[in-house]
């Protein structure tokens, strides 16, 4: 199962040193990917890849099953790239090779039940993005990839370090199993070092916080994703994000066992400081792509906050929502933009043809569902996860403070809401009428988003998710 995973990243990763036409194949090598996982759903569950360090569960599979489809869509997108951006065939074969590079590591981050190889996995996931980002004609291309890798490794080194201390704090009690999740999960209550792995999760979390843009480092992933091709901002959105969070989730559940309220105090102090920045820093933005960015560092924070509160169900949901919407709004930045960077007075006007009116319809309900508006998933997944956060403090004392949390948040995400309301009635109302062409190609991947979506409020789905954990 494991080589059925890899071999298609692989044979991409040789046929980009070769073939000319080589983002033909890549949807099909997307496609190739997703097949082994659907198959991991039907296996019993833990599946071990590879002993006790590769094992699929319901949790990683799921994540591993977003990424796969925003992986499709993203190759889809990819395939009419030279008609709204200059990019050479060099580029082009380039940014795969990496993108190949990408997944490899991706595959081994999110399936990974050691905690070295998870950080080995993310670390070629994040080295493989700085050349995908180089491989952009913007001026500023070069200078943000820097940037990235300056940010990625400030990032990726506390996480090594958080781990280290985790291992030490373990390592009395389970030996070399330490570096286990599951050895850890099963036996955080013999930990007689909690300060010391507190600590370790402590720096371990504020590497993936500021991964995902969270407090104090705002701004980088707006810049980067700025300078870079709209379906690099995609992949970083939909599926390097996923891998961070998936971290997050792993060393979150043996926190909460450690210390729950520790664990509660750091990440809503971490998160809600991170919203109520983003939330001024999305008002004032100009341009799709740094709204799209900001908004997505406001969802990651709020997965984080649903997830510790108790709201896995929530979190969950709003998660596989955010990896589809949020892509879907970057690929459609590139047709959006095609007449000229940061025009957004008539954006939405001037799409004719079937291609061009199915378009204007799916991002006018990708821009109104990434508000939470009904029968968006981010609406159900807020509801719940609100919820959740007053559930878990009516059994302490905290009810009214959680309360008065629960209000703030509202309101900066009042905030959000009337922004990117604005964004569509300027997009929709205001500006010329300039004829506008959008590809199959592009129209395929925003439908298969939409259709993602539909499946993510089924019934099954729905059952799925309340499953795990």
């Amino acid at each position: 199962m494991l080589s059925m995973l890899l071999l298609p990243a692989i044979f991409m990763l040789l046929a980009s040193f070769k073939l000319q036409s080589v983002r033909k194949l890549l949807p099909f090598t997307s496609l190739a990917i997703l097949l082994p996982i659907v198959e991991l759903f039907r296996l019993p569950k833990p599946y071990s890849l590879w002993g006790d360090y590769l094992v699929a569960n319901d949790l990683n599979t799921y994540i591993l099953l977003v990424s796969s489809i925003v992986g499709i869509g993203v190759t889809l997108a990819l395939l009419t790239l030279d008609k709204h951006v200059d990019v050479t065939p060099k580029a082009i074969q380039s940014f795969y090779r990496f993108f190949a590079l990408f997944w490899i590591g991706l595959i081994f981050s999110i399936l990974a039940n050691h905690m070295g190889i998870f950080w080995i996995g993310l670390e070629m996931a994040t080295l493989s993005t700085v050349y995908m980002i180089k491989t952009s004609s913007y001026p500023s291309a070069d200078k943000e990839a820097w940037n990235y890798m300056i940010v990625g490794a400030i990032a990726i080194s506390l996480v090594l370090f958080g781990i280290i201390l985790i291992y030490a704090s373990a390592k009395p009690v389970l030996g070399e199993d330490a570096m286990l999740f599951d050895a850890l999960l099963s036996k955080a209550h013999k930990i007689n070092s909690p300060f010391l792995f507190e600590m370790g999760f402590a720096i371990t979390s504020m590497g993936f916080f500021i991964k995902m843009g969270f407090f104090p480092m705002n701004l980088w992933l707006a810049n980067i994703e700025r300078a870079s091709f709209y379906p690099i901002a995609a992949l970083f959105s939909g599926i390097l994000e996923s891998a961070v969070i998936a971290g997050f989730f792993r060393f979150s559940q043996i926190a909460d066992i450690i210390n729950r309220s520790h664990l509660l105090g750091f990440v809503f102090v971490y998160t809600i400081l991170t919203i109520f920045i983003v939330s001024f820093l999305i008002f004032r933005a100009k341009d799709f792509m740094r709204i799209f960015s900001l908004s997505g560092i406001e969802h990651m924070a709020l997965i984080a906050l649903f997830w510790v509160s108790g709201g896995t169900f929530a979190a969950l949901l709003h998660f596989g929502a955010h990896a589809f919407l949020k892509p879907a709004l970057f690929l459609s930045t590139g047709v959006l933009e095609s007449q000229g960077r940061y025009q957004i007075t008539g954006a939405l006007k001037g799409y004719s043809g079937i291609s061009g009116k199915l378009f204007y319809l799916l991002v006018s309900l990708f821009m109104l569902g990434i508000i939470s508006l009904p029968p968006s998933p981010m609406f159900f997944s807020e509801l719940y996860g609100f919820g959740a956060m007053v559930d878990m403090a009516k059994d302490s004392h905290h009810l009214i403070a959680m309360i008065g949390a629960v209000t703030l948040l509202l309101i900066l995400l009042s905030i959000i809401f009337y922004r990117f309301v604005q964004l569509y009635q300027s997009m929709k109302y205001e500006g010329k009428t300039v004829e506008k062409r959008v590809y199959f190609s592009e129209v395929l991947a925003l439908s298969l988003f939409a259709i993602s979506l539909i499946v993510l409020l089924s019934p099954s789905s729905i059952h799925f998710l309340r499953s795990i954990v």
